[in-house]
């Protein structure tokens, strides 16, 4: 009989590639994660993996199983969280997805509301980029999130947009920042671009280089953090100019770089953010109790959608 058990070895060993490297994720023994891949290969009817080397590699039928011992695995989840939810609201732990920008100038309020309600629980915001923050609601380990529209797979989720954000150029050189900035014009400054680690998959970067491209221009950087924090100082030291949502330059400036000031692009250009949940999931009070605060303070910082 086919086991959420069996799954969990599945999914293990499909993402790392290695009987040994899945054992380790799940802490089991590596014997018995290939007897639990095998057992769920002879429920099946058929191979799963076939061996090369030290590893293991998908066969097509692995591939086609593998959306639906996610759904299962996830769904076992919210079944566990549903059961959870009263306590949770009195004394468990609260957990939201949030993507860094998000969290930069609303994470801490939406903490404070949360523990004003409900004393007793505890609070974790996940998530260090939306992408990161997905592949959590992906596999289940997040009920719901917050995230930047623009880099969000549709496919299996539900997608609410609630606030949009508009990128503004920052520069401490005032003759810069005269007029609003054109593709033209963004395409020779000098850049410092945060994100770097997310560079080809992060919304701000996407809406960039689509707004370049459209314009025939090519988009470059000369230097790159992690950081929108370090990005914002480095502009206040005159090594470059950036591109980031209004509401973190509006939250960032003031306190690492009141030198520097901002303008518009030119056509304008805006960050969606969304309320994102698997498709079908039935929230639990928790979760709803953290959209609800989450979306609140969101759209009072950025335009409401």
């Amino acid at each position: 009989m086919l086991s959420l058990h069996q799954l969990r070895c599945f999914l293990a060993t499909y993402e790392h590639g290695s009987l040994t490297a899945a054992a380790e994720e799940l802490g089991y023994a590596q014997p018995s994660v290939s007897e639990q891949v095998r057992a769920l290969e002879k429920t099946l009817g058929v191979p799963l993996f076939r061996r090369v080397g030290r590893g293991v590699v998908p066969t097509t039928l692995a591939d086609t199983l593998r959306p639906y011992a996610e759904q299962a695995i996830a769904a076992s989840e919210e079944a566990r969280r549903a059961v959870q939810s009263a306590v949770s609201l009195e004394s468990g732990t609260i957990r939201f997805g949030m993507f860094g920008a998000a969290r930069l100038y609303a994470g801490a309020q939406i903490v404070a509301d949360v523990l004003e309600r409900y004393p007793g629980v505890r609070v974790e915001l996940i998530g260090q980029h939306s992408n990161e923050v997905q592949e959590q609601l992906r596999r289940g380990h997040l009920e719901a999130a917050m995230i930047a529209a623009t880099s969000v797979e549709s496919e299996g989720m539900t997608v609410i947009p609630v606030a949009r954000d508009e990128l503004v150029y920052i520069s401490a050189d005032p003759s810069r920042l005269t007029t609003p900035v054109t593709a033209a014009r963004l395409a020779k400054a000098s850049l410092i671009m945060p994100e770097t680690t997310w560079r080809n998959s992060d919304s701000v970067r996407i809406l960039l280089r689509r707004f370049l491209h459209e314009a025939g221009h090519n988009p470059q950087t000369r230097i790159e953090v992690e950081e929108a924090e370090i990005s914002v100082d480095l502009v206040g030291r005159g090594l470059g100019d950036s591109v980031i949502p209004r509401a973190a330059a509006e939250q960032l400036i003031p306190r690492l770089a009141p030198n520097v000031d901002w303008v518009s692009l030119r056509p304008k250009q805006y960050d969606v953010m969304a309320i994102v949940h698997r498709r079908g999931a039935v929230l639990s009070p928790a979760a709803q109790v953290l959209i609800e605060i989450a979306t609140k303070h969101i759209q009072s910082v950025a335009e409401p959608i």
